[in-house]
């Protein structure tokens, strides 16, 4: 059993960390899904309230953070609503158009439309999508240092 929940959670580990660069993947959730296999099928003897309060603050800090930082991204380099939505659907879509490659020029590619279907200018629109670009490496920063902060918390409080 203890194999098998090992196992598992390893798998929900990787597919979180995973989920930090595809967007389509759950990330912070199966990660934290995995603190729960491990409940469930070893115990919940080590975990107690200050371990579920900050893994759920971290969960819920991932949450936020990974809309806002790009939406920042853009913003910050003179991108409208328009061109933050057009990186988002770039950044969900972009990876099955073009896969890898789309991971980042979805986004790109997404802002600069959504910026163009608003009227502004070709420059404008290439400095939305460079501020989609810098958001989606500043939001996978984040993610990443994070999950792994999730991950280390985590075998720090069973050993």
């Amino acid at each position: 059993m203890v194999i098998a929940a090992w196992s598992i959670i390893i798998i929900l580990f990787t597919i979180g960390m995973a989920g930090a660069v595809y967007p389509v993947l759950p990330g912070a959730l199966a990660i934290y899904g995995a603190f729960f296999v491990y409940g469930f099928m070893i115990g919940f003897e080590p975990f107690g309230v200050w371990f579920w309060l900050i893994q759920t603050t971290i969960v819920a800090v991932l949450m936020i953070a990974d809309y806002l930082v790009s939406a920042l991204g853009v913003r910050k380099f003179g991108g409208t609503r328009a061109s933050v939505i057009g990186s988002t659907i770039g950044l969900l879509v972009g990876p099955f158009v073009i896969p890898v490659v789309g991971l980042i020029a979805g986004p790109f590619l997404g802002a600069v439309v959504g910026e163009l279907m608003t009227g502004a200018d070709m420059r404008q629109s290439m400095r939305a999508g460079i501020g989609a670009l810098v958001g989606f490496f500043s939001g996978l920063i984040v993610k990443v240092v994070l999950q792994l902060l999730m991950i280390v918390l985590f075998i720090i409080w069973i050993v």
